[in-house]
Protein backbone atom coordinates (compact mmCIF):
# COMPACT_ATOMS: atom_id res chain seq x y z
CA UNK A 1 0.00 0.00 0.00
CA UNK A 2 1.32 3.44 -1.23
CA UNK A 3 -0.11 6.33 1.14
CA UNK A 4 0.07 9.75 -0.85
CA UNK A 5 1.23 12.68 1.40
CA UNK A 6 0.27 15.33 -0.80
CA UNK A 7 -2.78 15.15 -1.23
CA UNK A 8 -3.58 18.34 0.50
CA UNK A 9 -1.79 20.32 -2.02
CA UNK A 10 -2.61 18.34 -4.92
CA UNK A 11 -5.67 17.41 -4.80
CA UNK A 12 -8.52 19.85 -3.63
CA UNK A 13 -11.94 20.86 -4.75
CA UNK A 14 -14.65 22.88 -3.81
CA UNK A 15 -16.80 20.18 -3.43
CA UNK A 16 -16.79 15.84 -3.41
CA UNK A 17 -19.58 13.82 -4.18
CA UNK A 18 -19.40 9.62 -3.01
CA UNK A 19 -20.73 8.09 -5.20
CA UNK A 20 -22.13 8.23 -9.09
CA UNK A 21 -25.84 6.65 -8.65
CA UNK A 22 -29.41 8.31 -8.67
CA UNK A 23 -28.61 10.98 -5.79
CA UNK A 24 -24.85 11.05 -6.29
CA UNK A 25 -25.54 11.94 -10.11
CA UNK A 26 -27.60 14.63 -9.05
CA UNK A 27 -25.84 15.97 -6.31
CA UNK A 28 -23.01 16.94 -9.00
CA UNK A 29 -24.90 18.37 -11.89
CA UNK A 30 -26.70 21.12 -9.00
CA UNK A 31 -23.27 21.78 -7.48
CA UNK A 32 -21.87 22.06 -10.76
CA UNK A 33 -24.17 24.16 -12.19
CA UNK A 34 -23.97 26.04 -9.42
CA UNK A 35 -20.72 26.99 -10.12
CA UNK A 36 -18.82 24.58 -7.34
CA UNK A 37 -15.57 22.32 -9.15
CA UNK A 38 -16.49 19.21 -8.30
CA UNK A 39 -14.77 15.65 -7.57
CA UNK A 40 -17.02 12.78 -8.35
CA UNK A 41 -15.78 9.86 -6.89
CA UNK A 42 -17.40 6.01 -7.83
CA UNK A 43 -15.66 2.94 -6.65
CA UNK A 44 -16.71 1.08 -9.98
CA UNK A 45 -15.49 1.05 -13.60
CA UNK A 46 -16.03 3.84 -16.00
CA UNK A 47 -18.96 3.53 -18.32
CA UNK A 48 -19.97 6.80 -20.59
CA UNK A 49 -23.35 6.92 -22.79
CA UNK A 50 -24.14 5.43 -25.23
CA UNK A 51 -21.60 2.91 -24.91
CA UNK A 52 -23.41 0.37 -22.93
CA UNK A 53 -21.50 -2.92 -23.93
CA UNK A 54 -24.88 -5.33 -24.46
CA UNK A 55 -27.86 -2.70 -25.37
CA UNK A 56 -27.82 -3.94 -29.14
CA UNK A 57 -27.31 -7.39 -28.89
CA UNK A 58 -29.59 -10.03 -30.30
CA UNK A 59 -30.34 -12.96 -27.64
CA UNK A 60 -28.48 -15.36 -30.17
CA UNK A 61 -25.16 -13.36 -29.28
CA UNK A 62 -25.30 -14.70 -25.40
CA UNK A 63 -23.91 -17.96 -24.64
CA UNK A 64 -25.67 -19.20 -22.43
CA UNK A 65 -29.19 -16.95 -23.34
CA UNK A 66 -29.22 -14.72 -20.59
CA UNK A 67 -28.44 -17.41 -17.60
CA UNK A 68 -25.42 -17.50 -15.27
CA UNK A 69 -22.80 -19.73 -15.01
CA UNK A 70 -21.88 -21.48 -12.41
CA UNK A 71 -18.70 -18.89 -12.18
CA UNK A 72 -21.24 -15.78 -11.73
CA UNK A 73 -23.06 -17.33 -9.04
CA UNK A 74 -20.18 -18.65 -7.61
CA UNK A 75 -18.27 -14.94 -7.82
CA UNK A 76 -21.36 -12.51 -7.00
CA UNK A 77 -23.43 -15.36 -5.25
CA UNK A 78 -25.17 -12.45 -3.31
CA UNK A 79 -25.93 -10.79 -6.87
CA UNK A 80 -27.55 -13.69 -7.88
CA UNK A 81 -30.25 -13.65 -5.45
CA UNK A 82 -31.52 -11.13 -7.39
CA UNK A 83 -33.56 -11.18 -11.02
CA UNK A 84 -31.80 -8.63 -12.46
CA UNK A 85 -28.46 -9.93 -12.73
CA UNK A 86 -28.18 -11.80 -15.78
CA UNK A 87 -25.91 -12.85 -18.50
CA UNK A 88 -26.51 -9.67 -20.89
CA UNK A 89 -25.56 -7.18 -17.54
CA UNK A 90 -23.45 -8.76 -15.20
CA UNK A 91 -20.78 -6.26 -15.76
CA UNK A 92 -22.52 -4.09 -14.45
CA UNK A 93 -22.56 -5.84 -10.96
CA UNK A 94 -20.36 -6.64 -7.62
CA UNK A 95 -17.84 -9.07 -7.07
CA UNK A 96 -18.75 -10.38 -4.15
CA UNK A 97 -15.63 -12.64 -3.42
CA UNK A 98 -13.62 -9.78 -3.14
CA UNK A 99 -16.94 -7.31 -1.36
CA UNK A 100 -17.63 -9.67 1.48
CA UNK A 101 -19.29 -8.70 4.25
CA UNK A 102 -21.51 -11.11 6.88
CA UNK A 103 -25.04 -11.39 7.43
CA UNK A 104 -26.13 -12.22 11.19
CA UNK A 105 -29.73 -12.34 9.34
CA UNK A 106 -29.68 -12.64 5.63
CA UNK A 107 -29.51 -9.31 3.82
CA UNK A 108 -29.46 -9.40 -0.12
CA UNK A 109 -27.60 -6.46 -0.95
CA UNK A 110 -27.12 -5.76 -4.67
CA UNK A 111 -25.07 -3.29 -5.40
CA UNK A 112 -23.30 -1.73 -9.06
CA UNK A 113 -19.69 -1.41 -9.68
CA UNK A 114 -19.92 0.84 -12.39
CA UNK A 115 -19.99 4.38 -13.69
CA UNK A 116 -23.72 5.12 -12.60
CA UNK A 117 -24.50 2.40 -10.21
CA UNK A 118 -27.95 1.13 -9.83
CA UNK A 119 -28.81 3.95 -12.17
CA UNK A 120 -28.64 1.78 -14.58
CA UNK A 121 -30.61 -0.69 -12.90
CA UNK A 122 -33.24 0.63 -11.02
CA UNK A 123 -36.86 0.00 -12.13
CA UNK A 124 -38.10 3.27 -12.38
CA UNK A 125 -41.18 3.76 -10.72
CA UNK A 126 -41.56 7.10 -9.34
CA UNK A 127 -43.70 8.01 -7.27
CA UNK A 128 -44.10 11.13 -4.48
CA UNK A 129 -44.66 10.39 -0.98
CA UNK A 130 -47.38 12.40 1.09
CA UNK A 131 -48.01 13.47 4.01
CA UNK A 132 -49.58 10.28 4.81
CA UNK A 133 -45.89 8.96 5.02
CA UNK A 134 -44.01 12.17 6.24
CA UNK A 135 -46.47 12.03 9.40
CA UNK A 136 -46.76 7.87 10.23
CA UNK A 137 -44.04 7.88 12.09
CA UNK A 138 -44.85 11.18 14.83
CA UNK A 139 -48.79 9.77 14.52
CA UNK A 140 -48.12 5.97 15.55
CA UNK A 141 -45.04 6.48 17.51
CA UNK A 142 -42.96 4.40 15.63
CA UNK A 143 -39.12 5.87 14.59
CA UNK A 144 -39.15 9.86 15.12
CA UNK A 145 -40.60 12.73 13.43
CA UNK A 146 -39.76 13.02 9.63
CA UNK A 147 -38.00 16.84 9.60
CA UNK A 148 -40.01 17.95 6.68
CA UNK A 149 -43.33 17.97 5.11
CA UNK A 150 -44.77 17.28 1.40
CA UNK A 151 -44.86 21.38 0.98
CA UNK A 152 -41.43 21.30 1.25
CA UNK A 153 -40.48 18.93 -1.06
CA UNK A 154 -43.40 19.64 -3.31
CA UNK A 155 -41.56 22.22 -5.77
CA UNK A 156 -38.61 20.04 -5.62
CA UNK A 157 -40.46 16.96 -7.09
CA UNK A 158 -41.56 19.20 -9.83
CA UNK A 159 -37.96 20.66 -10.56
CA UNK A 160 -36.80 16.94 -10.59
CA UNK A 161 -39.45 15.34 -12.86
CA UNK A 162 -39.19 18.28 -15.26
CA UNK A 163 -35.54 17.15 -15.85
CA UNK A 164 -35.80 13.40 -15.71
CA UNK A 165 -39.10 13.09 -17.56
CA UNK A 166 -41.72 11.11 -15.58
CA UNK A 167 -44.60 9.28 -17.77
CA UNK A 168 -47.79 8.87 -15.91
CA UNK A 169 -51.65 10.17 -15.51
CA UNK A 170 -52.80 12.62 -13.44
CA UNK A 171 -55.73 10.91 -10.84
CA UNK A 172 -56.25 13.37 -7.92
CA UNK A 173 -55.11 11.08 -4.92
CA UNK A 174 -54.29 12.67 -1.88
CA UNK A 175 -51.94 10.23 -0.59
CA UNK A 176 -50.20 9.54 -4.42
CA UNK A 177 -49.85 12.87 -5.21
CA UNK A 178 -49.90 13.70 -9.26
CA UNK A 179 -46.47 14.71 -10.88
CA UNK A 180 -45.68 17.02 -13.75
CA UNK A 181 -45.84 14.14 -15.95
CA UNK A 182 -45.29 13.09 -19.74
CA UNK A 183 -48.21 11.49 -21.61
CA UNK A 184 -48.93 8.17 -19.75
CA UNK A 185 -48.09 4.60 -21.41
CA UNK A 186 -51.13 3.42 -23.07
CA UNK A 187 -52.58 0.48 -20.73
CA UNK A 188 -53.49 -2.50 -22.53
CA UNK A 189 -57.59 -3.77 -23.29
CA UNK A 190 -57.05 -6.04 -19.98
CA UNK A 191 -55.67 -3.47 -17.74
CA UNK A 192 -58.19 -1.12 -19.03
CA UNK A 193 -60.94 -3.77 -17.84
CA UNK A 194 -59.13 -3.95 -15.01
CA UNK A 195 -59.38 -0.41 -14.08
CA UNK A 196 -63.10 -0.30 -14.95
CA UNK A 197 -64.58 -3.43 -13.08
CA UNK A 198 -62.36 -1.30 -10.25
CA UNK A 199 -63.71 1.73 -10.39
CA UNK A 200 -67.29 0.37 -10.53
CA UNK A 201 -66.78 -2.26 -7.09
CA UNK A 202 -64.75 -0.08 -4.79
CA UNK A 203 -65.04 4.01 -3.92
CA UNK A 204 -61.19 3.94 -2.17
CA UNK A 205 -59.54 1.90 -4.34
CA UNK A 206 -57.54 3.07 -7.68
CA UNK A 207 -55.39 2.07 -10.42
CA UNK A 208 -53.32 4.09 -12.62
CA UNK A 209 -50.39 3.54 -15.32
CA UNK A 210 -47.15 3.04 -13.64
CA UNK A 211 -45.77 6.66 -13.01
CA UNK A 212 -42.43 5.73 -14.87
CA UNK A 213 -38.91 7.51 -15.78
CA UNK A 214 -39.03 6.26 -19.27
CA UNK A 215 -39.89 8.99 -22.01
CA UNK A 216 -42.87 9.08 -23.97
CA UNK A 217 -41.74 12.26 -25.63
CA UNK A 218 -37.75 13.45 -26.15
CA UNK A 219 -36.47 15.64 -23.46
CA UNK A 220 -33.48 17.82 -23.23
CA UNK A 221 -31.92 16.04 -25.98
CA UNK A 222 -32.69 11.91 -24.96
CA UNK A 223 -34.49 9.88 -27.46
CA UNK A 224 -38.45 8.31 -26.75
CA UNK A 225 -38.67 4.72 -25.62
CA UNK A 226 -38.45 2.30 -27.96
CA UNK A 227 -40.54 -0.21 -26.18
CA UNK A 228 -38.02 -2.21 -25.92
CA UNK A 229 -37.67 -3.26 -22.05
CA UNK A 230 -34.34 -3.92 -22.24
CA UNK A 231 -33.61 -1.36 -19.63
CA UNK A 232 -31.35 -3.39 -17.74
CA UNK A 233 -28.93 -3.43 -20.04
CA UNK A 234 -28.35 0.15 -20.34
CA UNK A 235 -30.41 2.67 -22.61
CA UNK A 236 -28.53 3.79 -25.72
CA UNK A 237 -31.51 6.48 -26.60
CA UNK A 238 -31.06 7.92 -23.47
CA UNK A 239 -34.91 7.06 -22.45
CA UNK A 240 -34.61 6.03 -19.40
CA UNK A 241 -33.17 8.44 -16.58
CA UNK A 242 -29.77 7.10 -15.55
CA UNK A 243 -26.53 8.98 -14.74
CA UNK A 244 -24.89 8.86 -17.69
CA UNK A 245 -27.26 9.71 -19.63
CA UNK A 246 -28.64 12.75 -17.67
CA UNK A 247 -27.06 14.35 -14.74
CA UNK A 248 -23.38 13.35 -15.94
CA UNK A 249 -23.65 15.20 -18.90
CA UNK A 250 -25.29 18.26 -17.41
CA UNK A 251 -22.63 18.12 -15.23
CA UNK A 252 -19.47 18.10 -17.52
CA UNK A 253 -21.30 20.55 -19.75
CA UNK A 254 -20.38 23.03 -17.15
CA UNK A 255 -16.69 22.39 -17.30
CA UNK A 256 -16.64 21.92 -13.56
CA UNK A 257 -16.73 18.18 -13.00
CA UNK A 258 -14.25 15.69 -12.24
CA UNK A 259 -14.88 12.13 -12.62
CA UNK A 260 -12.43 8.98 -10.82
CA UNK A 261 -13.71 5.55 -11.27
CA UNK A 262 -11.77 3.22 -9.24
CA UNK A 263 -12.11 5.25 -6.38
CA UNK A 264 -12.88 2.96 -3.10
CA UNK A 265 -13.78 5.57 0.04
CA UNK A 266 -12.81 4.10 2.93
CA UNK A 267 -13.19 7.49 5.12
CA UNK A 268 -14.42 11.23 5.44
CA UNK A 269 -10.97 12.68 6.73
CA UNK A 270 -11.89 15.14 10.09
CA UNK A 271 -9.64 18.35 11.63
CA UNK A 272 -10.65 18.83 15.17
CA UNK A 273 -9.38 21.98 15.65
CA UNK A 274 -11.47 23.41 12.47
CA UNK A 275 -14.53 21.37 13.59
CA UNK A 276 -15.10 20.46 9.88
CA UNK A 277 -14.52 17.57 7.70
CA UNK A 278 -11.75 18.47 5.19
CA UNK A 279 -11.74 15.56 2.80
CA UNK A 280 -11.94 12.22 1.77
CA UNK A 281 -9.92 9.38 1.73
CA UNK A 282 -10.04 6.30 -0.55
CA UNK A 283 -7.84 3.27 -2.30
CA UNK A 284 -7.63 3.25 -5.92
CA UNK A 285 -9.09 -0.33 -6.49
CA UNK A 286 -5.95 -0.60 -9.61
CA UNK A 287 -3.28 0.62 -7.89
CA UNK A 288 -3.35 0.00 -4.20
CA UNK A 289 -2.35 3.42 -3.35
CA UNK A 290 -4.54 5.42 -0.95
CA UNK A 291 -5.55 8.87 -2.09
CA UNK A 292 -6.79 12.09 0.15
CA UNK A 293 -8.63 14.76 -1.56
CA UNK A 294 -10.02 17.77 0.05
CA UNK A 295 -12.67 19.91 -0.29
CA UNK A 296 -14.82 22.86 1.63
CA UNK A 297 -18.21 20.38 1.41
CA UNK A 298 -18.88 16.93 0.80
CA UNK A 299 -21.66 14.91 -0.11
CA UNK A 300 -22.22 11.39 0.61
CA UNK A 301 -24.01 9.21 -1.77
CA UNK A 302 -22.57 5.88 -2.13
CA UNK A 303 -25.93 4.51 -0.87
CA UNK A 304 -27.40 3.46 1.83
CA UNK A 305 -25.43 1.07 3.71
CA UNK A 306 -21.86 1.75 1.66
CA UNK A 307 -22.67 5.52 3.37
CA UNK A 308 -23.09 4.14 6.59
CA UNK A 309 -19.87 1.94 6.44
CA UNK A 310 -18.02 5.00 5.62
CA UNK A 311 -19.42 6.99 8.44
CA UNK A 312 -18.77 4.31 11.13
CA UNK A 313 -15.13 3.88 9.76
CA UNK A 314 -14.07 7.73 9.92
CA UNK A 315 -13.20 7.77 13.39
CA UNK A 316 -11.13 10.10 15.23
CA UNK A 317 -10.90 12.42 18.60
CA UNK A 318 -14.16 14.00 18.15
CA UNK A 319 -15.49 10.83 16.94
CA UNK A 320 -14.50 7.55 18.02
CA UNK A 321 -17.75 5.63 17.31
CA UNK A 322 -17.88 7.54 13.48
CA UNK A 323 -18.44 10.32 12.20
CA UNK A 324 -21.45 12.30 13.19
CA UNK A 325 -22.74 9.43 15.54
CA UNK A 326 -22.81 11.17 19.07
CA UNK A 327 -26.31 10.01 18.86
CA UNK A 328 -26.15 6.03 18.23
CA UNK A 329 -28.07 6.69 15.13
CA UNK A 330 -25.61 6.17 12.22
CA UNK A 331 -26.32 2.31 10.70
CA UNK A 332 -29.36 1.73 12.95
CA UNK A 333 -33.20 1.67 11.54
CA UNK A 334 -32.45 -0.39 8.35
CA UNK A 335 -35.30 -0.56 6.27
CA UNK A 336 -36.12 -2.14 2.85
CA UNK A 337 -39.26 -2.99 1.61
CA UNK A 338 -40.99 -6.60 1.40
CA UNK A 339 -42.37 -8.12 -1.46
CA UNK A 340 -42.78 -11.38 -3.10
CA UNK A 341 -46.39 -11.60 -2.59
CA UNK A 342 -49.65 -11.03 -4.52
CA UNK A 343 -52.10 -13.36 -6.32
CA UNK A 344 -52.87 -13.97 -10.08
CA UNK A 345 -55.75 -14.80 -12.26
CA UNK A 346 -57.23 -15.91 -16.04
CA UNK A 347 -58.74 -13.69 -17.56
CA UNK A 348 -61.83 -13.93 -20.00
CA UNK A 349 -62.35 -12.79 -23.22
CA UNK A 350 -60.01 -10.13 -25.62
CA UNK A 351 -59.30 -13.08 -27.16
CA UNK A 352 -59.48 -10.94 -30.43
CA UNK A 353 -57.00 -8.05 -29.08
CA UNK A 354 -53.26 -7.91 -28.53
CA UNK A 355 -50.27 -5.22 -27.78
CA UNK A 356 -47.69 -4.13 -29.41
CA UNK A 357 -43.87 -3.52 -28.03
CA UNK A 358 -42.63 -4.70 -24.49
CA UNK A 359 -44.15 -1.62 -22.25
CA UNK A 360 -41.04 -1.54 -19.85
CA UNK A 361 -43.91 -0.04 -17.36
CA UNK A 362 -46.96 -1.96 -15.59
CA UNK A 363 -49.79 -0.82 -13.60
CA UNK A 364 -50.10 0.64 -9.95
CA UNK A 365 -52.29 -0.30 -7.32
CA UNK A 366 -52.07 2.53 -5.01
CA UNK A 367 -51.90 2.06 -0.90
CA UNK A 368 -55.12 1.40 0.65
CA UNK A 369 -54.95 0.03 3.81
CA UNK A 370 -54.69 2.11 7.00
CA UNK A 371 -56.39 4.96 5.66
CA UNK A 372 -60.64 4.50 5.32
CA UNK A 373 -59.61 0.79 5.33
CA UNK A 374 -58.50 0.17 8.92
CA UNK A 375 -56.14 -2.76 10.15
CA UNK A 376 -55.91 -3.48 13.36
CA UNK A 377 -52.95 -6.32 13.21
CA UNK A 378 -50.23 -4.09 11.79
CA UNK A 379 -49.48 -0.30 10.93
CA UNK A 380 -48.60 1.35 7.44
CA UNK A 381 -49.78 -0.41 4.63
CA UNK A 382 -48.58 -1.07 1.16
CA UNK A 383 -49.38 -1.16 -2.82
CA UNK A 384 -49.09 -3.43 -5.27
CA UNK A 385 -47.49 -3.40 -8.88
CA UNK A 386 -48.30 -5.62 -11.73
CA UNK A 387 -50.25 -6.34 -14.89
CA UNK A 388 -52.01 -7.99 -17.87
CA UNK A 389 -50.66 -9.65 -20.54
CA UNK A 390 -50.98 -12.84 -23.04
CA UNK A 391 -49.18 -15.67 -23.19
CA UNK A 392 -47.21 -16.31 -26.01
CA UNK A 393 -45.07 -19.39 -27.99
CA UNK A 394 -43.12 -20.09 -24.80
CA UNK A 395 -46.51 -22.21 -23.00
CA UNK A 396 -46.34 -24.46 -25.69
CA UNK A 397 -42.67 -25.06 -26.27
CA UNK A 398 -42.66 -28.14 -23.86
CA UNK A 399 -46.15 -28.95 -24.95
CA UNK A 400 -46.97 -32.65 -26.39
CA UNK A 401 -48.54 -31.80 -29.61
CA UNK A 402 -45.79 -32.13 -32.79
CA UNK A 403 -45.87 -30.87 -36.49
CA UNK A 404 -48.51 -28.59 -38.15
CA UNK A 405 -49.96 -28.36 -34.41
CA UNK A 406 -47.60 -27.44 -33.04
CA UNK A 407 -46.24 -24.75 -35.81
CA UNK A 408 -49.54 -23.41 -35.56
CA UNK A 409 -49.86 -22.99 -31.76
CA UNK A 410 -46.85 -21.50 -31.32
CA UNK A 411 -48.37 -18.75 -33.96
CA UNK A 412 -51.72 -18.30 -31.63
CA UNK A 413 -50.98 -16.26 -28.65
CA UNK A 414 -52.19 -17.46 -25.92
CA UNK A 415 -54.85 -16.58 -23.00
CA UNK A 416 -54.48 -13.29 -21.21
CA UNK A 417 -53.31 -13.34 -17.49
CA UNK A 418 -53.53 -10.83 -14.67
CA UNK A 419 -50.77 -10.62 -11.81
CA UNK A 420 -49.94 -7.83 -8.83
CA UNK A 421 -47.29 -8.27 -6.21
CA UNK A 422 -46.79 -6.47 -3.43
CA UNK A 423 -44.61 -3.75 -1.86
CA UNK A 424 -44.76 -3.35 1.67
CA UNK A 425 -43.77 -0.30 4.31
CA UNK A 426 -41.27 -1.66 6.91
CA UNK A 427 -40.84 0.04 9.76
CA UNK A 428 -38.09 1.73 11.24
CA UNK A 429 -36.30 -0.43 14.27
CA UNK A 430 -33.21 0.61 16.23
CA UNK A 431 -32.33 -3.09 16.06
CA UNK A 432 -32.08 -3.76 12.17
CA UNK A 433 -28.30 -2.15 11.85
CA UNK A 434 -25.14 -2.23 9.91
CA UNK A 435 -21.93 -2.50 12.22
CA UNK A 436 -18.09 -2.33 11.23
CA UNK A 437 -16.45 -6.34 11.69
CA UNK A 438 -12.77 -5.40 12.08
CA UNK A 439 -12.07 -9.36 11.99
CA UNK A 440 -13.16 -9.85 8.02
CA UNK A 441 -11.31 -7.85 5.31
CA UNK A 442 -12.51 -7.01 1.91
CA UNK A 443 -9.95 -7.91 -1.20
CA UNK A 444 -8.46 -4.43 0.15
CA UNK A 445 -7.86 -4.90 3.52
CA UNK A 446 -10.54 -2.43 5.03
CA UNK A 447 -12.78 -3.63 7.73
CA UNK A 448 -16.07 -5.02 6.03
CA UNK A 449 -19.96 -4.66 7.84
CA UNK A 450 -21.96 -6.77 9.74
CA UNK A 451 -25.37 -6.20 8.53
CA UNK A 452 -28.31 -7.61 11.23
CA UNK A 453 -31.35 -6.95 10.04
CA UNK A 454 -34.76 -8.95 9.76
CA UNK A 455 -38.58 -8.09 8.86
CA UNK A 456 -40.59 -8.41 12.07
CA UNK A 457 -43.91 -9.07 13.14
CA UNK A 458 -46.01 -5.87 11.42
CA UNK A 459 -44.27 -7.00 8.61
CA UNK A 460 -45.59 -10.43 8.32
CA UNK A 461 -49.13 -9.42 9.34
CA UNK A 462 -49.02 -7.21 6.52
CA UNK A 463 -47.69 -9.77 4.03
CA UNK A 464 -50.61 -11.57 4.98
CA UNK A 465 -53.14 -9.32 3.81
CA UNK A 466 -51.10 -8.22 1.28
CA UNK A 467 -51.71 -11.68 -0.58
CA UNK A 468 -55.20 -12.09 0.74
CA UNK A 469 -56.44 -8.73 -0.03
CA UNK A 470 -55.25 -9.07 -3.77
CA UNK A 471 -56.76 -12.29 -3.93
CA UNK A 472 -60.20 -11.18 -2.69
CA UNK A 473 -60.08 -8.50 -4.93
CA UNK A 474 -60.00 -10.60 -7.92
CA UNK A 475 -62.42 -12.36 -6.76
CA UNK A 476 -64.75 -9.18 -5.83
CA UNK A 477 -63.94 -8.27 -9.47
CA UNK A 478 -64.98 -11.24 -11.24
CA UNK A 479 -61.68 -12.93 -13.14
CA UNK A 480 -61.39 -16.95 -12.31
CA UNK A 481 -58.73 -19.11 -11.52
CA UNK A 482 -57.67 -16.49 -8.26
CA UNK A 483 -54.13 -17.94 -7.03
CA UNK A 484 -52.45 -16.15 -4.31
CA UNK A 485 -49.03 -16.71 -3.68
CA UNK A 486 -46.51 -15.73 -0.65
CA UNK A 487 -42.61 -16.42 -1.66
CA UNK A 488 -39.87 -15.67 0.79
CA UNK A 489 -38.69 -12.12 1.17
CA UNK A 490 -35.51 -10.66 3.01
CA UNK A 491 -34.37 -6.91 3.26
CA UNK A 492 -31.66 -5.88 0.72
CA UNK A 493 -33.85 -8.10 -2.41
CA UNK A 494 -36.24 -5.03 -3.40
CA UNK A 495 -32.94 -2.38 -3.78
CA UNK A 496 -34.65 0.48 -1.70
CA UNK A 497 -32.85 -0.27 1.53
CA UNK A 498 -33.00 3.33 3.38
CA UNK A 499 -32.50 4.96 7.09
CA UNK A 500 -28.91 4.33 8.20
CA UNK A 501 -28.20 7.87 8.34
CA UNK A 502 -31.99 9.85 9.46
CA UNK A 503 -32.89 12.87 9.35
CA UNK A 504 -34.55 14.26 11.99
CA UNK A 505 -35.46 17.18 14.27
CA UNK A 506 -32.94 16.50 17.10
CA UNK A 507 -28.83 15.83 16.87
CA UNK A 508 -29.99 13.37 20.11
CA UNK A 509 -32.60 11.02 18.11
CA UNK A 510 -30.88 11.69 14.30
CA UNK A 511 -27.64 12.59 12.36
CA UNK A 512 -29.18 14.86 9.83
CA UNK A 513 -31.18 18.03 10.00
CA UNK A 514 -34.04 19.10 7.75
CA UNK A 515 -31.57 20.08 4.69
CA UNK A 516 -29.61 16.51 4.80
CA UNK A 517 -26.89 18.22 6.70
CA UNK A 518 -25.18 16.47 9.37
CA UNK A 519 -25.88 18.17 12.73
CA UNK A 520 -22.08 17.00 14.01
CA UNK A 521 -20.56 17.92 10.72
CA UNK A 522 -22.05 20.81 9.14
CA UNK A 523 -20.29 20.54 5.96
CA UNK A 524 -21.03 17.14 5.35
CA UNK A 525 -24.40 16.11 3.32
CA UNK A 526 -26.11 13.15 2.77
CA UNK A 527 -28.80 12.40 0.41
CA UNK A 528 -29.22 8.71 -0.91
CA UNK A 529 -31.77 6.21 1.19
CA UNK A 530 -29.62 6.43 4.48
CA UNK A 531 -31.50 9.65 5.28
CA UNK A 532 -35.02 8.17 4.99
CA UNK A 533 -36.54 8.80 8.57
CA UNK A 534 -39.16 6.33 7.17
CA UNK A 535 -39.74 4.29 4.42
CA UNK A 536 -43.55 4.66 2.87
CA UNK A 537 -44.34 1.79 0.61
CA UNK A 538 -43.68 3.41 -2.66
CA UNK A 539 -40.19 3.41 -4.62
CA UNK A 540 -37.96 6.04 -2.70
CA UNK A 541 -35.83 7.31 -5.70
CA UNK A 542 -37.51 10.11 -6.81
CA UNK A 543 -37.80 11.41 -3.22
CA UNK A 544 -33.91 11.08 -3.09
CA UNK A 545 -33.58 13.14 -6.06
CA UNK A 546 -35.80 15.58 -4.50
CA UNK A 547 -34.18 15.83 -0.98
CA UNK A 548 -30.83 16.11 -3.12
CA UNK A 549 -31.44 19.04 -5.41
CA UNK A 550 -32.92 20.77 -2.42
CA UNK A 551 -30.03 20.05 -0.09
CA UNK A 552 -27.62 21.55 -2.67
CA UNK A 553 -29.46 24.46 -3.06
CA UNK A 554 -28.94 25.23 0.54
CA UNK A 555 -25.81 24.13 0.83
CA UNK A 556 -24.66 26.46 -1.81
CA UNK A 557 -26.61 29.31 0.24
CA UNK A 558 -24.58 28.45 3.13
CA UNK A 559 -21.42 28.75 1.51
CA UNK A 560 -22.72 32.12 0.61
CA UNK A 561 -23.22 32.71 3.78
CA UNK A 562 -20.32 31.72 5.51
CA UNK A 563 -21.69 29.56 8.03
CA UNK A 564 -20.11 26.46 6.33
Amino acid sequence: MVLNLKGNDQYTYDAIVVGSGISGGWAAKELCEKGLKVLMLERGMPLQHPDYPTATKDPWEFPYCGSLTQEDKTKSFVQARHYSFREDNKHFYINDLENPYTEIKRFDWIRGDVVGGRSLLWARQCYRLSDLDFEANVKDGHGIDWPVRYRDLEPWYEYVESFIGVSGQEEGIQHLPDGKFLPPMEMNCAEKDFKSRLNKTYSNRYVTIGRSANLTQPVKGRGQCQNRNLCHRGCPYGAYFSTNASTLPAAFATGNLTLRPHSLVDKVLYDDQKGKATGIEITDTETNEVLQFHSRIIFLNASTVATAYILLNSTSRRFPNGMGNGSDQVGRNLMDHHKHVGASASVEGFEDQYYTGRRPNGIYVPRFRNITEKRSDYLRGFGYQGGASRDDWHSDALGTTIGGSLKKNLQTPGPWNISFTGFGECLPYSENRVTLNPDKKDKWGRPTLNIDAEFKDNEKAMRDDMRDAMGEMLEALGYKNVKTYMNSSFPGNANHEMGTARMGHDPRTSVLNAFNQMHEVKNVFITDGAAMTSSSCVNPSLTYMALTARACDYAIKELNRLNI
